[in-house]
């Protein structure tokens, strides 16, 4: 077995793998099992629309499949007499869930028409399944994750835990735009919306309301300048001072706020910036997800806010 991923995340390898995966005789197994997870159809969707420009994606029941096509020729010269050429592959295969396995078996030469001539086979497809793994491990939302995990369980900083994810995917090849945008189904409407209110006069009391997507009219986005990042509001008024609730799923109700820039400092991943608001009553600087995207849910500033102003609705 690869030593890529071992003794730096739980692996396992036996001759019956979990979840019915039998290795045929004379084949290599290659199992990975890495203590995150995930099971969210949009998060599973992301991997798969993220990486079909660069693998063969598809998906079935709880398993994504990534394959990898190289060719095989068995001289340089392709008008030369005797010149073969073979198209070979390998697939690793994803088991989402609590924890996720990332499997790969390496298939006999002879299944792809018996193309002795062909040198270093295993070899080559060993490395271009690893380097599947960790393009999948470097580019996606799996890349947030594991840096979480390095957050909460090493108590590393973004840097380190970052570079932990480096050192464990040397063979990742960097794929643009392949992390996903996350994407949260608007809610049902539960409740009449109600009046927010008259003009605002002092700070609002927290902590947020929780429901305020359905408590609070829609009010509008704000364009973040520096990277076009949407931000939803609800509750913002023209004429009543009020900011309302900024973030869809990093969400700061802006009139509780109170700029103490807690939730900045505790951010990993940097997903908050200060943000000018002269003349509100609670604040003249808020904390706005100028990267909402960025966040990993660790919940590290919803704890810290003094007046509960902050909700994270992490993607189960």
């Amino acid at each position: 077995m690869s030593l890529l991923l071992k003794d730096r995340v739980y692996t396992m390898e036996s001759s019956t793998a979990k979840r019915g995966v039998y290795p045929l005789h004379g084949y290599k197994l290659g199992i990975y099992r890495l203590p995150i997870k995930l099971e969210d159809p949009l998060e599973i969707k992301s991997v798969v629309e993220g990486l079909k420009k660069t693998f063969t994606m598809d998906t079935y029941a709880d398993r994504i499949y990534a394959t990898y096509t190289w060719m095989e020729e068995n001289m340089t010269d392709n008008e030369a007499k005797g010149y073969e050429q073979v198209e070979l592959s390998v697939t690793v295969e994803i088991v989402t869930g609590e924890v996720i396995d990332m499997i790969y078996q390496i298939f006999p030469i002879e299944k792809f028409g018996d193309p002795q001539w062909v040198k270093n086979y295993r070899k080559k497809a060993d490395h271009f399944a690893k380097m599947i793994i960790d393009t999948i491990l470097r580019n996606t939302i799996l890349a947030d994750k594991m840096v979480s995990y390095y957050f909460k369980t090493k108590k590393l900083g973004q840097d380190a835990a970052i570079q932990q994810l480096e050192e464990l995917t040397p063979l990742a090849k960097i794929v643009s735009d392949a992390k996903p945008k996350i994407m949260i189904e608007e809610p049902q409407e539960t409740g009449a919306v109600r009046d927010v209110g008259g003009p605002l006069t002092s700070p609002k009391p927290g902590p947020i309301d929780v429901e305020y997507k359905s408590h609070m009219p829609p009010s509008g986005t704000f364009v973040v300048p520096a990277n076009k990042q949407v931000i939803k509001t609800w509750g913002k008024g023209s004429n009543n001072g009020r900011l309302g609730v900024w973030g869809e799923f990093v969400s700061v109700d802006f009139d509780i706020c109170v700029a103490d820039g807690a939730c900045i400092d505790a951010c990993p991943v940097n997903v908050y910036e200060w943000f000018d608001t002269p003349g509100h009553v609670s604040s003249e600087k808020k904390p706005l997800m100028a990267r909402e995207s960025d966040c990993i849910f660790c919940l590290a500033c919803e704890g810290v806010c003094p007046p509960q102003a902050i909700k994270i609705f992490a993607l189960k």
